[in-house]
């Protein structure tokens, strides 16, 4: 039997998976412990759903309003969302939440979590502040423009945070200090940051991409892209950065000094219709989840033209994916409020390779 994505053919969520409608955009999805899987919903809840395809979800409100984001917490137990009621929200598998930071008047969207050194972010508007795994405050960092991007060093000692004009970069546990700033004009929308921690990227409002490697702050413009970038993860070690915003899976390369100058991308999962609109990168393997607009979901391999039917078109736009840490299982939401879920122990062996 083959899996390849054709018209017609049953997908891994067919054959193998299991989904569900929560009747609600899904924001974003992620695993915990012991293979739970958290959904965060557009309108404030947080559902919580086991391996058996026939267990119920559980709900847990956690905002007086529309959530905006989700990330796992340090120590992959409980989840962390923002609302647009200001609020930090912590949430554990019973349905206890938390409340850890408040701020009126504020939405809370760009969350990042650091397992390497235990330390949380969020944006209040222009504010980002830094909270311990305890949920105490312990650092706070003002911008001039509203932060709408964040992303953590990999050893969790530097924050970035995206903004107009460019990014600012701070020391975590240092006092008071002057960031260091990566400049470019116009509105960065999101951020994110090398595994091996030489490059930042930020998506922008003209549908491009801008990148500074860290050391010198060389600037690097990745243009071409039809729709706005609203999906970026890095392949294992940094090596490509896979972005959504068209038509296939646009992968960057990073290996060598000057990153992607002077290099064309990789154009990954041609001839599906719409637009990607979310990736996620295995963990282990140079193996990309992709989303697009119409539903459409697939694996795609670097160095391997045939895609993988993950899910077939409908239920809207893929809004969410998610791996697990042990790159076994994977978890996808639409706007619809389609959550589905898959186990893989090995990819490549479902993949019929």
């Amino acid at each position: 039997m083959s899996l390849f994505a054709e018209k017609g053919k049953k997908s891994l969520l067919d054959l193998i998976g299991s989904g569900r409608n929560l009747d609600a955009y899904v924001v974003g999805v992620v695993f915990l412990e012991e293979g739970l899987l958290a959904a965060a919903l557009v309108d404030g809840r947080v559902a919580f759903i086991n391996s058996e395809s026939t267990s119920p979800a559980s709900f847990v409100s956690a905002h007086d309003g529309t959530c905006l984001s989700l990330a796992g917490d340090p120590g992959g137990q409980r989840v962390l969302t923002g609302g647009d009621d200001g609020r930090l929200v912590s949430t554990d598998t019973d349905g206890e939440t938390t409340e850890i930071a408040a701020i009126s008047g504020r939405w809370v969207e760009p969350i990042a979590v650091s397992r390497a050194s235990g330390l949380c972010a969020a944006a209040f508007g222009k504010t980002v502040s830094l909270f311990a795994r305890d949920g105490s405050a312990v650092g706070r960092f003002e911008h001039a423009n509203t932060v709408s991007g964040l992303a953590f060093d990999p050893k969790g000692r530097r924050i970035a945070a995206a903004h107009y004009g460019g990014a600012s970069l701070w020391w975590a546990k240092l006092g008071t200090q002057e960031p260091k700033r990566l400049t470019w004009a116009g509105s960065h929308l999101d951020l994110t940051w090398s595994p091996d921690g030489k490059y930042i990227v930020t998506a922008m409002q003209e549908n491009e991409l801008h990148g500074w490697r860290v050391a010198d702050s060389v600037d690097m413009r990745m243009a071409g892209y039809p729709k706005k970038v609203k999906s970026m993860s890095w392949l294992p070690k940094g090596r490509y950065l896979a972005t959504g915003g068209a038509d296939s899976v646009i992968c960057w390369p990073f290996h060598g000094k000057s990153g992607p100058m002077g290099k064309a991308p990789l154009d990954l999962g041609w001839g599906f219709e719409g637009v990607v609109t979310a990736v996620a990168a295995h963990p282990r393997h140079d193996v990309i989840a992709a989303g697009y607009k119409d539903g459409t979901t697939i694996l795609v391999q670097i160095e391997r033209e045939d895609p993988l039917l993950v899910k077939r078109p409908g239920e809207g736009a893929v809004t969410a994916l998610g791996w697990s840490a042990d790159g076994q299982h994977l978890a996808l939401g639409t706007e619809s409020g389609l959550v589905g879920r898959l186990k893989l122990s090995d990819w490549r062996t479902s993949s019929g390779a």
